[in-house]
C-alpha cells in the first residue's frame, strides 16, 4: 500500500508511545505515556461556550420538505434546550423514569435529549428498527420494561403512533406532534418551545455532575434481551477529550460532519454528535444509509456539503466509492477540505482502501489519512487510536491517553481489557450482567481478541483478532478464529462480495454463506447488468464459477484446515433488520444470521448433493 501522507501538524503520532509491562500469567499492560487533557463536567457545558462564542454558527442541519438545509445555530439550540428543559422538570422524570426516544436522527430529537442532559434527565434513545420494522414491538417492548419511562417521544414518522401505543405505560407522558394518539397524555413539542426559560432550569444544569447519567444506551439486543448501558456525563466528555488528542485539527478548525450514522448507537450518537459539539462543529443529518438505493442522498448531501472529517462503516465507504470514481463534482467537493477519513463497525477491505486512496491522489494529489480504533458502547465509545502511519485493515493502533489496557490470555488469543474514565460504571438495573463484564481488577472485559503487530514492540500497535463469542472449535479441535479468516476471504473475493458468514462449530470443515454485491457482479458480468439482484446473481453460472475458483485459489494458498472454506451457498436474499441479522449500520450479526438460517448451514453439511452449493475442496 502506499504511504500516506498527513496534513503537517494536524495528526500526532506521540501517544503511540506507551509503557507495556508483562505479568507472570502473560498479562500486557498497556499505559500511553500521554497524560489525558482535562475534560468538562458536562456535555451541555459546550452547548454553552459554543452558544457564547460562536451563537450565530450552525449547531445542526437537516434538509426540510423542499429540500433546503434547515439550521439550527448554537443560540437557538441553547434556547431550545433551556425551553425544553424548563417543562422537563415540571414532570415527574428522573434515572428511575427516563425520556425514552422512539424515533430516529432529527432535530427534535437532538433538541429533546440535550434537554434532558441538561437538566439531569437520563435519555434513552431507541432503534428505529425496534419501531418502525418490528411490527410485533417484541424488543421495545422488553426495553420499556426494563426503563419505565416517564416520557415517550417521537417526531415525524406517522407510524410511530403504533409503537408508541403499544409501550407508552399509563402515567408516562407522550411529547410528539403527531395525530392518532387516545387514551394517552399528550403533549405536543411545538407548545414546549413556547416556553420562556426559568432560572430553575440554570439551577437544575449546575447539579448535574460528571457521574450523573446522561442517558441510557441499548446494546446486545439483536441475540438476546437489550441491555442498557449506563453512559454517563464523564464518559461522553473524556471520550471526546480523547479523540480531539488523536485528531488535533479539531482544535484549528470547527469540524463539519455529514452523518447518517444512527443515533441509538454510540458511534453515531456519542462519538459523532459529541465531536461535532465539544469542538464547536457543524453537524448535518444525512438521510442517506449504505445501500445502493440509500446511498444517492448521501451522494447529493456530500456534493453540496464539503465536510472536515467523515465517519462511516465500510460498508458506506464501499457504497460511496462507485460515485466517487464517476462523479467528478462529488469527488472534488468531498476532498476540497478533508483531513481526514475514519471508519468503525467492522474492517474494510484493502481493495476499498486502496481505491478510496486512488481517488484521492487524481483528485487533490495526495492521499487522505484513513484512521480507525476499537471501541464499545460500554465505553463511551473509544478505546484505541490508529494514526495514518500505523493503519491499515486490520489495525486499530494503541490505547488512547487516560486508559489503561490489559491483553488478558483467553484460550490461545489475547483478550483486549481497558480501565479509564470513559467506561461505565454498569448496566442498568442488572448488576449481574454488570459484574460479569469486568475482571477482577477491574477491567472491563471487551469480547474482542487483538495481537500486538510486532511481538516486542508495542508502540507498533495492536491488530483486530476477532470476536471471541464468534469463534469456534472444529470436531477435530482445531480453533477457526472468525473475523482474521472472513476479512482475508472479503479481500480475496473483491468486489463480488458485500460480507460473509463463516460456519460452524463441531463440524469437521468450515463452509460460508455468502451475500453478493449485485452492483459489483453486474459490472464484472454485462450479462447481469439488466437485473442485478441478489436472487440473479447467486444463480449466474459465470458468477458462481468465479467465486468458485478464487475461493479454491484461497484456500490452496493456506496450510491449515481451518483457513479453507470447503463449501458455499450464496444468499439468493438480503438480510433481515428484523430478525437481527443486520443492523442500523448496515453490519452483519454473524450469531443471528447461522441461529436463524440453520436450514442453508444444514444443507452447507449435508452428505446428499445439492446443486445450491459451491464446492471448493473435497470435504
Amino acid at each position: 500500500m502506499v504511504a500516506i501522507t498527513a496534513l503537517p501538524g494536524l495528526l500526532r503520532n506521540d501517544r503511540l508511545d506507551a509503557d507495556s509491562v508483562i505479568q507472570a500469567n502473560g498479562t500486557r499492560l498497556l499505559i500511553p505515556r500521554r497524560p489525558a487533557d482535562p475534560y468538562p463536567v458536562r456535555l451541555t457545558d459546550s452547548l454553552c461556550h459554543w452558544a457564547k462564542h460562536a451563537p450565530d454558527r450552525t449547531f445542526m442541519a437537516r434538509r426540510d420538505e423542499s429540500g433546503a438545509w434547515l439550521q439550527l445555530t448554537y443560540a437557538q439550540a441553547l434556547e431550545r434546550v433551556r425551553a425544553i428543559g424548563t417543562n422537563l422538570l415540571r414532570l415527574p422524570l428522573s434515572a428511575e423514569r427516563p425520556v425514552m426516544i422512539l424515533s430516529g436522527n432529527g432535530l427534535e430529537h437532538q433538541l429533546l435529549g440535550l434537554a434532558a442532559m441538561y437538566v439531569g434527565v437520563p435519555y434513552a434513545p431507541v432503534s428505529i428498527a425496534y419501531t418502525l420494522v418490528d411490527q410485533s414491538y417484541g424488543k421495545l417492548r422488553q426495553v420499556a420494561q426494563l426503563l419505565t419511562a416517564g416520557l415517550v417521544a417521537a417526531f415525524g414518522d406517522p407510524r410511530y403512533v403504533d409503537a408508541i401505543t403499544a409501550v407508552t405505560p399509563a402515567d408516562a407522558v407522550v411529547l410528539t406532534d403527531l395525530n392518532g394518539l387516545t387514551g394517552l397524555c399528550a403533549v405536543s413539542y411545538s407548545s414546549l418551545l413556547k416556553t420562556t426559560p426559568s432560572g430553575d432550569v440554570d439551577e437544575a444544569r449546575e447539579r448535574v455532575t460528571a457521574d450523573t447519567i446522561a442517558k441510557f444506551l441499548l446494546t446486545s439486543g439483536s441475540t438476546g434481551t437489550p441491555k442498557a448501558v449506563i453512559t454517563t456525563n464523564r464518559m461522553l466528555c473524556a471520550n471526546q477529550m480523547m479523540i480531539r488528542q488523536a485528531l488535533p485539527f479539531l482544535e484549528h478548525e470547527p469540524p463539519v460532519l455529514v452523518d447518517w450514522l444512527p443515533w441509538n448507537h454510540v458511534f453515531g450518537g456519542s462519538h459523532n454528535v459529541g465531536l461535532a459539539l465539544t469542538n464547536g462543529g457543524s453537524y448535518y443529518i444525512d438521510e442517506g444509509r449504505p445501500s445502493a438505493a440509500g446511498i444517492l442522498e448521501t451522494v447529493r448531501n456530500l456534493t453540496e456539503i464539503a465536510p472536515t472529517v467523515y465517519f462511516n462503516v465500510p460498508k458506506g465507504f464501499e457504497e460511496l466509492l462507485p460515485h466517487l470514481q464517476a462523479d467528478q463534482a462529488l469527488r472534488t467537493n468531498y476532498l476540497s477540505r478533508l483531513r481526514a477519513n475514519f471508519f468503525a463497525g467492522a474492517s474494510l477491505a484493502q481493495p476499498v482502501w486502496n481505491a478510496l486512496d486512488a481517488v484521492a491522489r487524481a483528485t487533490v494529489g495526495r492521499t487522505v489519512p484513513m484512521l480507525t480504533g476499537l471501541g464499545a458502547t460500554e465505553t463511551g465509545p473509544s478505546v484505541t487510536f490508529t494514526t495514518p502511519q500505523l493503519c491499515r485493515p486490520g489495525m486499530i493502533g494503541l490505547p488512547a491517553p487516560g486508559l489503561a489496557v490489559k491483553l488478558a490470555p483467553v484460550g490461545k488469543k489475547l483478550e483486549i481489557r481497558v480501565k479509564g474514565p470513559n467506561v461505565m460504571p454498569g448496566y442498568w438495573r442488572r448488576d449481574d450482567l454488570t459484574a460479569a463484564a469486568f475482571d477482577e481488577d477491574g477491567f472491563y472485559c471487551l469480547g474482542d481478541a487483538v495481537t500486538l503487530v510486532e511481538s516486542d514492540n508495542p508502540a507498533a500497535g495492536l491488530s483486530f483478532d476477532g470476536r471471541l463469542s464468534e469463534d469456534f472449535k472444529l470436531s477435530t479441535g482445531i480453533w477457526v478464529s472468525v473475523g482474521p479468516l472472513r476479512m482475508a476471504l472479503l479481500n480475496a473475493l473483491a468486489p463480488l462480495v458485500q460480507d460473509i458468514v463463516i460456519a460452524a462449530p463441531e463440524k469437521d470443515h468450515v463452509t460460508a454463506l455468502i451475500l453478493l454485491d449485485p452492483s459489483a457482479c453486474a459490472c464484472r458480468f454485462p450479462t447481469l447488468a439488466e437485473a442485478p439482484t441478489l436472487l440473479n446473481c447467486s444463480r449466474a453460472a459465470e458468477v458462481r464459477a468465479e467465486v468458485t475458483t478464487r475461493l479454491h485459489a484461497f484456500g490452496s494458498s493456506q496450510s491449515a484446515s481451518s483457513r479453507r472454506i470447503v463449501r458455499v451457498l450464496l444468499l439468493d436474499c438480503g438480510l433481515s433488520i428484523s430478525a437481527g441479522e443486520i443492523t442500523d449500520k448496515g453490519s452483519i450479526n454473524q450469531r443471528a444470521v447461522l441461529e436463524n438460517r440453520r436450514s442453508l448451514i444444514d444443507k452447507l453439511y449435508s452428505s446428499q448433493p445439492d446443486p445450491d452449493v459451491l464446492c471448493a475442496f473435497d470435504p
